[in-house]
């Protein structure tokens, strides 16, 4: 069964309250998981760009925009023992080795490579060493980039699973290029979700037809509320559409085989003509 991840990352916006709607969200339409996204914002970023002018609700700053995008470790304790509670997966896509570090603190079931890290070496090796079942996402990647990523992760002993995705926010349908999920199976003999940035529902479903083993979405409240992924993300009328459709693909692909039921040789019996 294709494994639904509920991207809820920094559409959040700061708030605990949002944080944990988007998580009822998530569990009431049947997403097996939520992720967030975790920053060290002096090391992510260069002192120059958080000096930058950002218009924000938290100041007037690249920095103000970015450190009120980010929870605290006490946070991160009431999403744990929330997520606990409500019975949902969760985990973090570290954007840095700190940040790696501090969710160690909660012995998550998966890691998370965002497309933007797949080609730090130094970041792979750090991960991969925790040999904790770890989703690669290939956004910004070609294959020589996802050679490399595999091998560390392969050398390391380390369970993984890559994930199609095109760094755009939202991604145009044309871009998608869906058929990639299939080449990358064959290529690598491995697991393929889909990581999808497109405003839509379909994409996904077909990505899933097409053998995704996981499927992650961003999602969010409001697709109007402030914040640079919101416009990629799906409502939740959007979400349960999609999840309910995604848990009907096995049920009606069915088998490879060729099947007469009964009912058919009834029907058959009135309908065909018996010379």
């Amino acid at each position: 069964m294709t494994y639904i991840i509920g991207e809820i990352g920094i559409n959040h916006n700061g708030s605990m309250k949002i944080a944990k709607d988007l998580i009822d969200m998530a569990k009431e339409c049947g997403c097996d998981a939520v992720k967030f996204q975790k920053r060290t914002i002096d090391i992510v970023y260069t002192k120059d760009e958080l000096s930058k002018y950002r218009e924000s609700p938290w100041g007037s700053t690249q920095r103000e925009q970015k450190e009120g995008l980010e929870f605290s470790e006490k946070d991160y304790d009431e999403i744990n023992e929330y997520c606990v509670k409500k019975n949902i997966d969760w985990f973090a896509s570290a954007w840095d080795i700190n940040s790696l570090k501090f969710l160690d603190k909660y012995k998550l079931k998966f890691n998370k490579i965002a497309s933007a890290m797949t080609t730090n070496i130094e970041f792979l090796e750090e991960v991969a060493s925790r040999k904790v079942f770890t989703f690669i996402s290939t956004g910004m990647c070609n294959y020589s980039d996802i050679d490399k990523a595999i091998k560390i992760f392969k050398n390391k002993n380390c369970e993984f699973e890559l994930m199609h995705s095109v760094s755009k926010y939202p991604c145009d349908e044309k871009d998608l290029n869906l058929n990639i999920i299939v080449k990358m199976k064959k290529k690598y003999n491995c697991r393929v979700g889909y990581s999808g940035h497109e405003p839509s529902v379909s994409p996904s479903l077909i990505a899933v037809c097409l053998g995704a083993t996981s499927l992650e979405r961003h999602i969010t409240l409001d697709r109007t509320m402030y914040g640079s992924d919101q416009a990629a993300s799906l409502e939740k009328a959007g979400l349960k559409n999609l999840v309910e459709t995604v848990r009907k693909v096995p049920i009606v692909i069915g088998t490879k085989d060729k099947q007469l039921f009964d009912i058919e040789v009834e029907v058959a019996k009135k309908l065909r003509y018996w010379s």
